[in-house]
């Protein structure tokens, strides 16, 4: 079995032909958070994946193996809740109060302009509701944000691969301490 052991994020400047000849694994959210795992290749291969513990492999991140093959990562779609605001009486702030409610739970969530994206849960999908929100199961893949203290230097958007590496013209310093000015 092949073993991967390192990551090029968003593969990293790799030219676009080598990375269309990469077989690809497709993993869903739950096995992009693991640091070590087997996966069938589309190719149909059986390789081993053991990366650094605490990394998590996004949607476009390639592996590399210990000979130096290719492996692309796909995110799978999986059934998330999709959080919108009501058509009939709600406004987009309502998506900022929802984020802050899930945030104030630990829960991961994909921030996009327009919705949010959660794991299935019940109870919070009830919590939600009753902020008047509308909460609809959806095949997609799910992207979460890293966290506060995670990597912001790529900064992926909602059509899934349009990747911006950039520093912040928004008024403020970035810092290792992430202090704001």
């Amino acid at each position: 079995m092949q073993l991967f052991n390192k990551i090029l994020p968003q593969g990293g400047g790799l030219a676009s032909a080598l990375l269309r000849r990469a077989p690809c694994v497709c993993l869903d959210w739950d096995v992009r958070q693991k640091s070590r795992f087997d996966a069938t290749t589309s190719e149909g291969n059986l390789v081993g994946v053991f990366i650094a513990r605490g990394c998590v492999l996004r949607g476009g991140d390639v592996l590399v193996s210990t000979q130096g093959e290719l492996l692309r990562v796909v995110a799978a779609d999986q059934t998330v809740l999709r959080i919108t605001p009501c058509a009939e009486h709600g406004r987009p702030f309502d998506l900022v109060r929802a984020a802050y409610h899930l945030g104030n739970r630990h829960v991961p969530i994909e921030l996009t302009p327009t919705h949010l994206h959660i794991e299935p849960d019940h109870v919070l999908a009830d919590m939600l509701r009753d902020m008047h929100l509308t909460v609809a199961q959806a095949q997609s893949a799910f992207e979460p944000e890293s966290g506060a203290y995670g990597d912001h230097s790529a900064h992926q958007h909602a059509d899934k691969g349009h990747t911006h590496k950039h520093g912040h013209g928004d008024g403020h310093l970035h810092d290792n301490g992430h202090a704001h000015g």
